[in-house]
């Protein structure tokens, strides 16, 4: 008995028409360069050499043993910080990071008194003395941490993300790891779920050439980290991180690209610290050559320091007496956190579980 032929769908021609589909997708704006107001350039400076001094105030209270455990500096790194969170909206966009967090809470405008005490392990600390240097938190203004987990605050951020797109309240979370992070599981697992659900998330890769003491190069095996979500249609961008302008142009372009319903966006950023990994580390993987070169041809601050001398914004007196006030306000929080007392014992069995509500 004859049968009737059954006519079978091409699954070549299938996945032709998912790839081109993938393929044709829009392609995010290109960032314009951000041309920056004298006050801004001024809020710009002040903001990036309040990191500075604050940092190197922290690294002056561990050798003096007030500091105790893990340490690490944001030296070098301010560009990053100051120039993606001018970009996001304060109360409505939130923020997660790895354990180099200083920066980004005082890029959040966060009081550097209570930053400070938490680094002492004082109780009136932002999170009550008990996080320290790579724990801090401040839910009242969607800094959601600090996390010493490499690469755990990423899948943090995709939740984070989740909550802001299932809550319709219009936020962006900018989500903060490193070039030794990007090779981490998770992150991939956060990349596909952020697509494919299109979640308002920003991955920032700062990528500041060494994880730990590895250099980027030896531990990738592919160097264009702004490209790792391609295989997931995840525009990336590459950015010159220690050119604050530079940075707020790419920040204002991914925030849009995130807050347009669009989905997540990466941004490579290529900084580089000054410091050691931690208070910890020698940093003997690379040579003081190194180091000087590009504190000598790249320095962020000393860009701005730049633009505003040669704007005529501001004279070099101006400068001196920014610095003066940005060490007096770094010199009360290393005070305020030296008078402060520690937690009472009685803390140690504080905030573990939620509180049953009645």
């Amino acid at each position: 008995m004859a049968t009737t032929p059954v006519k079978k769908t091409s699954s070549k021609k299938a996945s032709v028409s998912e790839d081109a589909g993938r393929a044709n997708r829009e392609r995010p704006d290109e960032p314009k360069p951000y041309k920056a107001r004298k006050e801004e350039l001024l809020k710009f400076y002040r903001d990036m050499l309040l990191i500075r001094r604050f940092e190197e105030k922290a690294g002056q209270l561990y050798g003096l043993g007030l500091i105790g455990g893990f340490c690490h500096l944001y030296i070098g790194q301010e560009a990053v910080a100051i120039g993606l969170q001018s970009a996001l909206t304060p109360g409505k966009d939130s923020v997660i990071t790895g354990y180099r967090d200083h920066g980004h809470m005082l890029a959040y405008g966060i009081d550097p008194n209570i930053i400070m005490a938490e680094l002492t392990g004082r109780a009136a600390g932002i999170s009550k003395g008990k996080g320290g240097s790579m724990h801090m938190f401040s839910t009242a203004h969607k800094f959601y941490g600090g996390h010493g987990i490499v690469g755990a605050q990423v899948s943090l951020g995709a939740g984070l993300a989740f909550g802001h797109k299932y809550a319709n309240d219009g936020g962006v979370c900018l989500a903060y790891f490193g070039d030794g992070a990007s090779n981490q599981g998770q992150v991939y697992e956060s990349f596909n779920m952020a697509e494919l659900w299109k979640l308002p998330i920003i991955f920032v890769i700062e990528n500041n050439q060494y994880g730990m003491g590895t250099s980027v190069s030896r531990a990738a095996a592919g160097l264009d980290l702004a490209d790792r979500g391609k295989a997931y249609g995840i525009p990336g961008k590459h950015v010159d991180g220690m050119d604050v302008l530079a940075v707020k142009a790419a920040g204002e372009t991914a925030v849009a690209h995130c807050r347009s319903g669009k989905g997540p966006y990466i941004l490579e950023i290529k900084t580089y610290r000054y410091r050691g990994h931690s208070m910890s580390d020698p940093a003997k993987y690379r040579t003081r050559e190194e180091v000087q070169k590009i504190r000598e041809e790249k320095d962020a601050i000393e860009h701005v320091r730049d633009l505003l001398l040669t704007g005529k914004h501001c004279s070099e007196e101006d400068l001196k007496a920014i610095d003066k006030d940005i060490k007096a306000v770094v010199n009360e929080s290393a005070e305020f956190a030296k008078q402060s007392p520690e937690p009472a014992l009685d803390e140690l069995w504080t905030d573990i579980y939620a509180q049953a509500e009645a």
